[in-house]
């Protein structure tokens, strides 16, 4: 059975070949845990229960996790296995099971979240993406999912193509974002928490801050306040981002305020900022496999 999970598409028997992303048939994991540096909504009082996979559709130069998502560590697991983790993790106080970067595991993770709810679990399913998928596998998260958590990450194609190699990343990913609307609906929050939707997120890029602004009008024109928008400042120039003379810099005040002010000019509602310093290593997790 050939791979086509993704755009990339790359047709292989992943059973016997390794595609763009590097991920073989076997779903892997280098990090179980309870994350409180989500938004508000998604940590409740003890965490999201996030469970970071291995290997990635994209090739992000600034990636800050490119220890598991270039290099691919991490350790290999059953479906079976990956649904006990689900448990595990409602056992520790998570208020959702949060998928981070699962899009090449799809049917793994599908077939996982069966056999979870069939036995019980209740949990809120957050998938955490990039956004570079394809329609017809979202599709198979109906019934399944509950939250999406994409990244939008380039209005312009040129910088999707230099800084991720994701040819046309705006026309994939901004259909995906569709998909995952038409999907689970409009945000639905219970005591704080919520339960339901779509929350976007966009991590404003040194020099690219007009990109964010057409990124911040797109989703408003598209959903209003249907959607939950996350604007992001904690862009950390480590990997090779030093490579690229417009991102080998820290993002400035005026660039994330001056995104900001657009939102909130816009008459966004349901926007998350960031305030502070959050543009520190000490925030990238330590990918040490606990919890596998």
């Amino acid at each position: 059975m050939t791979c086509e999970i993704c755009p990339r598409r790359c047709k292989i028997d992943r059973k016997n070949n390794l595609g763009y992303c590097r991920a073989g048939k076997n779903v892997k994991i280098a990090l179980v845990s309870l994350h409180k540096w989500e938004e508000p909504c998604l940590v409740g009082k003890n965490g999201a229960g996030t469970i970071f996979f291995s290997h990635c559709n994209l090739r992000c130069v600034y990636c800050q996790n490119f220890s598991i998502s270039h290099e691919g560590f991490g350790e290999e697991i059953t479906t079976d296995r990956l649904a006990e983790i689900f448990f595990e993790q409602e056992s520790r106080g998570a208020v959702n099971i949060e998928l981070v970067t699962p899009t090449h595991y799809t049917e793994q993770i599908c077939a996982a979240i069966d056999i979870a709810k069939g036995r019980g679990l209740t949990l809120p399913i957050v998938w955490n993406s990039n956004a570079y998928e394809n329609l017809e596998t979202l599709e198979l998260l109906r019934g399944r999912v509950d939250i999406f958590l994409p990244d939008l990450k380039y209005f312009d194609d040129e910088a999707a193509k230099i800084y991720s190699n994701a040819p046309n990343y705006f026309e994939i990913a901004s259909s995906a974002v569709k998909k995952m609307f038409e999907l689970v609906g409009a945000a639905q929050i219970e005591c704080g928490k919520m339960i339901r939707g779509v929350i976007v997120r966009h991590l404003v890029l040194p020099n690219h801050r007009r990109d964010a602004i057409k990124i911040v009008d797109w989703l408003y024109e598209t959903f209003g306040d249907e959607i939950f928008i996350s604007l992001m400042n904690q862009y950390t120039p480590i990997y090779r981002a030093a490579e690229f003379k417009k991102i080998s810099r820290a993002l400035t005040t005026f660039e994330y305020k001056s995104v900001v002010e657009h939102a909130v000019n816009l008459g966004i509602k349901n926007c998350f900022v960031q305030i502070g310093k959050t543009a520190d290593k000490s925030f990238i997790p330590d990918f040490n496999l606990s919890g596998i």
